[in-house]
Parts: structure tokens; sequence; C-alpha cells
């Protein structure tokens, strides 16, 4: 009777361990825009996206500052905050969705996956359904997940003045580039 208590009690541990190791999280993710035009190339990077990944339901989010996009011109940097994206009306960008095809990834085996993912952006207090492509690189229990896409400014809502319309293309590359450790 004793040992079926203990191996039932073993048992209730080890699967508490293994819920938590589902989850992967990070707040050191980065996050990078790029647009180029023939008069000036604009890039920006944040490097505290926050990001969770749920490895059982394929279940993604990432939250990042909008005032972290740090910018290689003050001035650059100022406008972006005040005249475009309004961060101290819209502090965050926010994605929430999942990677449709989760079962195709394995978490426990070392490799590179295509991930689908597919939910909801939001920008400028404007949300969007989004479907993208990304890669999941499981190495040594931790994950790398990266993504590049394309986003139009103008599906958010963020207005460029007339004067500087060809400073900055239409579409946007962004770049998502996150490594997660299990969450503890």
């Amino acid at each position: 009777m004793k040992k079926t208590g203990i191996v039932t009690a073993l048992a209730f541990l080890l699967s508490l361990s293994v819920n938590a190791q589902g989850k992967f999280y990070t707040k050191t993710g980065k996050v990078s825009f790029y647009s180029k035009t023939p008069v000036e190339n604009i890039e920006a990077v944040n490097k505290s996206a926050v990001a969770v990944l749920d490895t059982k339901t394929g279940d993604l989010q990432f939250a990042t500052l909008i005032k972290g996009f740090e910018f290689k011109k003050a001035l650059m940097q100022e406008d972006f905050n005040r005249d475009y994206v309004e961060s101290d009306k819209f502090p965050r960008a926010e994605f929430k969705g999942q990677i449709t095809n989760n079962s195709e990834i394995n978490y426990t085996t070392d490799g590179s996956y295509t991930a689908k993912v597919k939910g909801k952006l939001t920008i400028h207090g404007v949300t969007n359904d989004v479907e993208l492509t990304g890669t999941i690189t499981v190495k040594n229990g931790k994950i790398e997940a990266k993504s590049v896409f394309n986003v139009q400014y103008a599906d958010y809502k963020i207005t460029i003045r007339q004067l500087y319309k060809d400073n900055i293309s239409s579409t946007i590359r962004v770049t998502v580039d996150c490594s997660l450790d299990p969450l503890k």
C-alpha cells in the first residue's frame, strides 16, 4: 500500500513538472523593423519583448513597449514615438495567436521546425488578423523562435505626413528573434 502511495505521489509530481516544462518564456526577445526607400533607410530594434509559448497547445503571445525601439538617429526615434505610432496613447504592440501546426513540432528533440502561426497583431490600437511562418529551433532544452514578415503601416491607421511619404516604405519588414527558456 505504501509503495502505491509513493508511486502515485511521484507520478503527480512528475505531471506537475511536465506541465511547467510545457511553457517557455523570455523578457529579452528582439523585435526589429526596417523600411527601405531610395531616400532613406529606417531601422529600429527593441531588445525587451516579452514572449510566452505553450508547447502543449501552441498558444503564443508577444508584447513589446513601443518606446523600447531604438533608432540610430535620436530625432527619428522622437518622431516615430510622437508623430507616427503615438506611443504615449498606444504604449505597446501585441501578438496573440497559435502555432497551427504545433503537432508537427517535436519540442523534446533538437532540430529546426517550420511553424505556421495565426493570430491577432495589435499596433497603434488597431488589431488585424495575421498569418505568418517562422522557425522554431529546439536546442538543449531551449527554444529559439524566429520570424520575418511584412506589415503595411496603413493597415494600422498610422499616418505619414505627405512631406515624408517618400522617406518611409509603405511596407515595413518586421523581424522577431527570441530565445525562450522553460518557465519554472
